[in-house]
């Protein structure tokens, strides 16, 4: 008889380009501060909006093949407004305890999406981005788009800034572009709360 080995972890993500920059990211142990582990990553067919209101349902019957489970999607494409990322992770937690997970899984919510964790000081960024120059000229540049204030530490639209950066520099949007800068960027220049949030998660799961 065929046995299934149980596996260190399930991912939920909402997309390709999340699934992408999830296994870019688990495959860095070493940077990540834990143990080799085994995962898998799923891709919710209705996104954002599906994570939020069928995540919970979608792992419950899948407690018995993995160790532990993360639910993780974008705050802006769940299309709930009335709710902070933290006040929908902390709820969706709860759930995925009470479904029989217990402390096995967690939520995580990006607000307000993804590319918040590509804008990181990295050279690596504008590299993979296809921008000719250094990473201060590339905020410069989008400073003078309105789209990266004085001060602050990311794009105030972040999916937009990538958007407009690949139109300027005719590189089509993929999911091989948000793996190269998950596989390359320094970890710690990422200080995304939902990001920390991550790495905090698995180091206490997975820890070397």
């Amino acid at each position: 008889m065929c046995s299934r080995t149980r596996k260190d972890l399930l991912v939920l993500a909402a997309d390709r380009n999340m699934e992408a920059a999830l296994v870019g990211l688990l495959n860095r142990r070493q940077s990540l501060g834990i143990r080799k582990i085994s995962f898998d990553i799923r891709v919710h067919p209705h996104r954002d909006s599906g994570c939020l209101h069928e995540g919970v349902t979608f792992l419950q019957p899948l407690q018995t093949q993995y160790d532990h489970a993360l639910l993780i999607f974008d705050l802006e494409g769940s299309g709930d407004h009335q709710r902070s990322a933290q006040e929908i992770q902390n709820s969706l937690t709860d759930q995925l305890s009470a479904s029989g997970w217990a402390d096995r899984a967690a939520a995580i919510v990006i607000d307000p999406e993804l590319e918040a964790w590509v804008w990181s000081d990295s050279p690596h960024v504008a590299k993979h981005l296809g921008w000719q120059g250094n990473m201060q000229q590339l905020r410069d540049w989008l400073r003078q788009c309105k789209l990266w204030l004085s001060g602050d530490a990311k794009p105030v639209r972040p999916k937009e800034a990538v958007e407009l950066v690949l139109q300027k520099t005719r590189r089509p949007r993929s999911s091989a572009i948000y793996a190269a800068i998950a596989s390359s960027v320094g970890l710690q220049r990422c200080r995304d709360s939902s990001f920390v949030n991550l790495k905090e998660t698995l180091r206490r799961w997975f820890a070397q």
